[in-house]
């Protein structure tokens, strides 16, 4: 009768003790859309993705007119019989290539645009990260949620100006 008495206290006391950590957790949140929209540095690395999908862009559309004129001249000289059979498929079979090469460039450019987006705004992101964590520190946070996943919250747990000032904004 002991053992059992002993073991609902222990129980009981699991329990308590289960029941008071649970209360101290505490909950913020943060709106770290809008944080990362007012960061200049977020602002410079959009302006400089621009640039470079704008370079890449002009220089993959100045390949596509090459090879639309390529393809123009191609067709012209198979009307008007310029092209033996054998030049026609040889001609036909380059410009295959070629265009599964322009391919292969487009998807080139999406792949340095994406690696060069994570370049410039990895650093910014750990940036915010580190200052979500001193501001969960400093005030006591267990959580701090996303604006964008909640479903309901208090203002008064918006840790976003607390964010913004630790970061300098």
């Amino acid at each position: 009768m002991k053992n059992v008495l002993k073991i609902g206290t222990l129980a009981l006391a699991l329990f308590a003790f289960a029941f008071t950590a649970q209360a101290q957790q505490t909950f913020g949140y943060v709106d770290a859309q809008a944080i990362l929209a007012e960061l200049p540095a977020v602002k410079q690395a959009e302006a400089n993705l621009e640039a470079l999908q704008a370079q890449l862009q002009k220089k993959l559309e100045a390949s596509i007119t090459q090879f639309q004129g390529e393809v123009q001249k191609f067709q012209q000289n198979v009307e008007e019989g310029v092209l033996s059979r054998v030049q026609q498929e040889t001609e036909q079979a380059r410009l295959e290539k070629r265009q599964q090469e322009l391919a292969g460039e487009e998807q080139k450019m999406v792949q340095q645009i994406q690696d060069k987006r994570t370049e410039l705004l990895e650093p910014i992101y750990d940036s915010l990260n580190e200052a979500i964590a001193a501001v969960a520190k400093e005030n006591g946070f267990t959580f701090i949620f996303d604006k964008q996943v909640l479903l309901y919250s208090d203002e008064s747990q918006d840790m976003s100006e607390a964010v913004k000032a630790k970061i300098n904004i």
